[in-house]
């Protein structure tokens, strides 16, 4: 017998109809309202939440057309978009019960109704309506934690000239979908601008999705980016979508574009040209609409030339280029950092602490921050753990001595690979050669740190 859970909703003008179908369906379900008269039916919605509308095609102004029914139909999927709305007729067309299912109805019942057949449509209407609530419920619980995810990455600080030059592409450019390179070294907010794209678009309710291109192996490229059919290889327990169709609609991020070996750019370049993907294991390919944009800290043009990067998958990803400038080049932003940072950490760790010491500011300004803004927030969050005053002191922070910050400076360079090279060796020393901390410091994840180390043959 079925389960008694539903609650009923039945239109008709035909009081025998009515009552059949009361005497049916209570002895499965705990509440079966009954009603005459379409036009209360605004006000029942208002007061009940119904699982299921069993509604006539036909009410006594107009017998056998179903202009009233499908008028009525519309009026409950105008209420409640979400509606379960099975459609009733004596009359078997099938052309005007396909219409009803085209403009929303989820099903038809003809009278007379087969008894088992009604209780199975019910019951079916129930689950696809719950169903539609979890599914509603979900959205919402992900757009909650996709908001407190993004809170982080809210406030890209700064106003510098070379901050107010990158706010106002971003600004000119996110309103479009244009395929977005962002340049910069490691620590300067790449993906913050990348967040904040995305969230001044127009797929901004759909979903970010970020991946650390250094981070995967050749061999799993093709199953992370393009899914996979179960049994397509020894792991394949199941089908997966990959992350373009997973980023479908909504804005693909791919950090560190430049660690991407030749053979999977050519892949990447065709999907980027046909905007369809195959799973691994399939025939068939999906199509896939997903706003791109990429970021390096790698010399990416440099290694255009010396053909280490596709000239035509370059020109695919840049159809706007933003470059953010280190911190060193943008010293009148790390107060305002340093403020920002504080608030957060301070709050974070319930430490009462409301400013910084002039000294502490002047020698904050004076390093070269190699590692950057990701570097500066760690500064300042272990400063704030180690204070037990009312301000940052100079003696809060863990900072390379003078000596070192020259010699720093003597043999500085520009190039990306050699900042990054520099800033790897430093975090491990610190760390006593602890690849798991040193990645930490950096920001980076352990596999990253490791195909970086394997690179620079550290």
């Amino acid at each position: 017998m079925t389960q008694k859970t539903g609650k009923i909703l039945i239109v008709d003008d035909d009081e025998d109809v009515l009552q059949a179908a009361r005497l049916l369906l209570k002895q499965h379900h705990p509440l079966v309202h009954t009603e005459k008269t379409p036009e209360r039916v605004p006000g029942l919605l208002a007061e009940r939440d119904f699982d299921i509308v069993l509604l006539d095609m036909n009410f006594t102004r107009d017998v056998s057309s179903g202009q009233e029914g499908l008028y009525w139909l519309g009026r409950i999927l105008e209420i409640d978009p979400s509606a379960v709305v099975v459609m009733i007729t004596a009359f078997g067309d099938v052309d005007l019960a396909v219409k009803a299912i085209k403009r929303g109805a989820t099903d038809f019942v003809l009278k007379p109704w087969q008894n088992e057949k009604l209780l199975a449509t019910i019951s079916a209407g129930i689950t696809l309506r719950r169903s539609r609530a979890e599914v509603a419920s979900l959205k919402s619980r992900e757009k909650h934690l996709a908001a407190d995810l993004d809170h982080q990455f809210h406030d890209f600080v700064g106003a510098s000239p070379a901050v107010r030059e990158a706010f106002t592409t971003i600004g000119k450019v996110a309103g479009t979908d244009a395929n977005v390179l962002i340049l910069g070294e490691s620590g300067t907010g790449k993906e913050l601008v990348a967040r904040e794209i995305h969230r001044q678009s127009q797929r901004a309710d759909e979903v970010f999705i970020a991946v650390d291109m250094g981070a995967l192996t050749e061999s799993l490229f093709e199953s992370e980016f393009f899914g996979h059919k179960k049994g397509a290889f020894t792991d394949a327990k199941e089908d997966r979508a990959g992350r373009f169709e997973i980023a479908s609609k909504g804005t693909l991020f791919l950090d560190e574009i430049g660690n991407l070996a030749l053979p999977l750019q050519a892949k990447l370049l065709s999907v980027l040209e046909t905007r369809r993907v195959t799973r691994v294991g399939s025939n068939a390919s999906v199509p896939v609409d997903v706003r791109l944009i990429c970021a390096t800290n790698m010399p990416i043009y440099e290694m255009a030339a010396n053909n280490r990067f596709r000239q035509d998958l370059l020109y695919r990803i840049n159809t706007v280029e933003i470059k953010l400038a280190p911190l060193r080049e943008r010293t009148e932003d790390i107060s305002l950092l340093v403020d920002h940072f504080l608030k957060i950490h301070s709050k974070k760790y319930h430490k009462p602490i409301t400013g910084v010491q002039s000294a502490t500011l002047r020698m904050l300004e004076s390093y070269r921050w190699p590692g950057n803004v990701r570097e500066l927030q760690h500064a300042v969050e272990r400063a704030v753990i180690m204070n037990d005053s009312d301000a940052l002191r100079p003696e809060d922070f863990f900072l390379s001595p003078p000596h070192l910050q020259e010699a720093d400076a003597a043999t500085h360079s520009y190039n990306l690979n050699e900042v990054e090279k520099r800033a790897i060796g430093r975090a491990l020393k610190k760390h006593g050669g602890n690849v798991s901390r040193a990645a930490r410091e950096l920001g980076l994840t352990r596999a990253s740190l490791y195909r970086r180390l394997q690179k620079y043959g550290l």
